[in-house]
């Protein structure tokens, strides 16, 4: 039976932000998920860093996104994800993706609760 781990990595902020690292090693499906509440007129744009080594870090192009597809077309890969609303979005880093540890970054525009969390399985 898989054991699941979960972890905050942004819990109500209300600024840009940058989260401490989540160590991924020898984890498979990570799952996050980013939430914007509180909102007006403004944006959060989430993206997540990856690293090797554990000091250099790297925005991640390959955030599989929560779209449907049909059964011809591949997994869609985002950079980011920009919430508008009051809502909250999924994504996936593919399964073959080894790194150290991922950390999320929310870019706030104009105002907004941002919250984000990760559930990974060993």
């Amino acid at each position: 039976m898989a054991r699941f781990i979960e972890q905050t990595l942004l819990d109500g902020v209300t600024a840009t932000t940058t989260s401490s690292p989540m160590n991924i090693e020898g984890l498979k499906r990570v799952g996050i998920q980013f939430v914007r509440a509180d909102s007006g007129t403004g944006s959060s744009a989430f993206t997540v860093d990856g690293t090797v080594d554990g000091n250099n870090w790297v925005t991640l192009n390959m955030l599989i996104d929560n779209v449907a597809n049909t059964n011809a077309q591949t997994l869609t890969r985002v950079a980011s994800k920009v919430l508008s609303t009051d809502t909250s979005a999924l994504v996936w880093l593919d399964e073959l993706t080894g790194l150290k540890a991922i950390r999320v970054k929310v870019t706030e525009t104009t105002d907004g609760t941002h919250s984000a969390y990760a559930i990974a399985s060993e």
